[in-house]
C-alpha cells in the first residue's frame, strides 16, 4: 500500500472516528441531498452543511463544509450520514410510494445535557416509537 492510500485510509478512520464522537441532525431537503448539522455545537445553526449522495451507488460524494471544499477529503459529515443510510436511520432517497402516512418524524431525542442523542419515529395509530422507520412497517 503506497504512503498515499494509506494517508488516505487514516484520514478516512479519522472521519469516522469524529463522526461517531460528534451529534449530527439530517433533514433530507431533495433526494440524494442531505442538511447535516453537528448539533454538537453550542451554535448547531453555524455547522450545518449539506452532503450529496450518489444515487446510483448511495456513497456520499462531496460535502459543502470548509474541509470538504478546500481539502478534497473525506470529512465527518459524510461520515455521519453513511452510517445513517446504512443503518437505516436516514433515508437520502425517499420514495412517495413508500410513505406511511401512519408514521410521522423523524424527532430529535435529547440526552440530559440537552445534547441530541437519537432520532426517531412515532406511529400515529398505535403510539409505538422507534429509531429506525422501517421498524415500524407491521406495529398496528
Amino acid at each position: 500500500m503506497s504512503t498515499k492510500q494509506s494517508a488516505a485510509l487514516e484520514a478516512d478512520e479519522t472521519a469516522q472516528k469524529r463522526a461517531q464522537a460528534e451529534q449530527f441532525s439530517f433533514d433530507v431537503d431533495a433526494p440524494g441531498m442531505v442538511d447535516v448539522t453537528n448539533e454538537s455545537h453550542e451554535n448547531p445553526a453555524d455547522h450545518q452543511y449539506t452532503v450529496s449522495i450518489d444515487d446510483m451507488t448511495e456513497d456520499a460524494m462531496a460535502c459543502t463544509c470548509p474541509h470538504h471544499v478546500h481539502r478534497s477529503a473525506f470529512c465527518k459529515h459524510m461520515a455521519a450520514v453513511a452510517t445513517a443510510t446504512d443503518d437505516g436511520t436516514l433515508e437520502a432517497f425517499p420514495s412517495e410510494e413508500n410513505e406511511d402516512e401512519r408514521v410521522s418524524g423523524p424527532y430529535k431525542g435529547y440526552d440530559k445535557y440537552g445534547n441530541v442523542d437519537h432520532t426517531d419515529w412515532t406511529c400515529a395509530d398505535c403510539g409505538a416509537a422507534a429509531t429506525r422507520k422501517g421498524a415500524l412497517t407491521d406495529c398496528c
